[in-house]
């Protein structure tokens, strides 16, 4: 045999051996994961739920599809309301959901969400990374065995349809109003009776008369859940969610059993996710607004005694609840604190901008 020969020989089997080591390799740096993830809203609410949609796709994507997770809307798997409670005992892998749900479990969570007159999305978005929201959220979170990442936005909510008409603070006495998280207690010290219930069944009780009024996210969502048809006042702005932002918990040994590289795929494609969200409710929402006026809603702000009365109502919640809850405090102290800067730039840049434009929109 000849030196080419051999050496040719040499080669191929040094090549062969080479590709036998490597798709062992490969297949361990690349595991089959399949997770469930549970949602806390139907699958008819399109921008919320194809969030968590996306975000699977993203994240199958980004591992060549060896990363699967399958994506149930509320109450497929659990009802929407127990979502953490599924994560936290492990029934599912991860959940989409909102922290404000769970105040019951620890008021914390609502600034997680966010909290009546405090941040706008991006706001909201800077504390978590850069003001000690996502360590104090997850501390919280950590004593139900989950964590969590934002994965959504809705940015500022409209204040919903209610039957009557509102013209100061005793209009709101007894009156049965659907909102979730903080916002309930707040609205509760000036004469509303809150109830939590879930999208779906939101439309049948506004229609029923068990509530006087109902929010839920702005006039995409509102539209579909067809709240025009049975009120007809539209209130503007929600002013206890300027900024909801939703998250993906994540049950915590299934989530330290994800290789590193997974575990930045996750985080990645949470925050695509929740960019997606934000940018497709700013689309949908003015020609779902421009409709809803068409089909009879009409318009009114909320009156500024309501508007006052919510903020005072709002902070001495506040101040009650840290007295006896360090997260809380914690919390509190951190938003009022990033805030306080955030309004002052926002005021000089994005408020002045954005009040000219709107001055001059019919000019250009």
């Amino acid at each position: 045999m000849d030196i080419k020969r051999r050496h040719f020989i040499g080669a191929s089997a040094t090549a062969l051996a080479t590709g036998a080591l490597a798709a062992p390799a490969l297949a361990q740096s690349q595991p089959e994961v399949k997770w469930r993830l549970t949602s806390s809203f139907p699958r008819s609410l399109d921008t919320i739920y194809g969030t968590a949609q996306t975000f699977a796709r993203y994240v199958s994507e980004a591992t060549d599809g060896r990363f699967q997770i399958q994506t149930f809307p509320a109450g497929e798997l659990v009802p929407g309301l127990q979502a953490l409670d599924a994560v936290s005992t492990g029934s599912v892998e991860c959940a989409q959901t909102a922290t404000y749900f769970y105040t019951g479990k620890d008021p914390a969570l609502a600034f997680g969400t966010g909290v009546p007159f405090g941040f706008n999305s991006r706001q909201q978005h800077s504390w978590w990374f850069f003001g000690g929201g996502a360590e104090i959220i997850n501390g919280v979170l950590a004593k139900y065995n989950v964590t969590s990442m934002p994965m959504g936005n809705s940015g500022c909510q409209m204040g919903g349809f209610f039957r009557k008409e509102l013209t100061g603070v005793d209009d709101l006495k007894g009156l049965k109003f659907r909102i979730g998280g903080i916002g309930g207690q707040v609205l509760a010290k000036l004469g509303v009776v809150p109830q939590q219930i879930v999208p779906g069944d939101v439309y049948a009780a506004l229609e029923r008369g068990t509530i006087d009024a109902a929010e839920f996210v702005g006039p995409y969502d509102d539209e579909k859940l067809g709240l025009v048809k049975v009120a007809k006042y539209y209130y503007y702005p929600g002013w206890w969610e300027g900024g909801a932002m939703m998250h993906l918990v994540i049950n915590d040994k299934q989530w330290n059993a994800l290789p590193k590289h997974y575990q930045a795929i996750v985080r990645n494609a949470a925050e695509a996710a929740n960019n997606w969200m934000l940018a497709k409710y700013d689309f949908v929402n003015p020609p779902a607004l421009r409709r809803l006026v068409q089909q009879g809603a009409e318009l009114r702000p909320f009156p500024p005694s309501i508007m006052e009365a919510g903020h005072k109502a709002a902070f001495e919640l506040y101040n009650e609840i840290a007295a006896t809850n360090p997260a809380f405090k914690q919390a509190l102290e951190s938003m009022t604190a990033v805030r306080a800067d955030q309004l002052v730039w926002w005021q000089i840049a994005e408020y002045a901008y954005d009040s000219f434009n709107i001055r001059n929109r019919g000019k250009s």
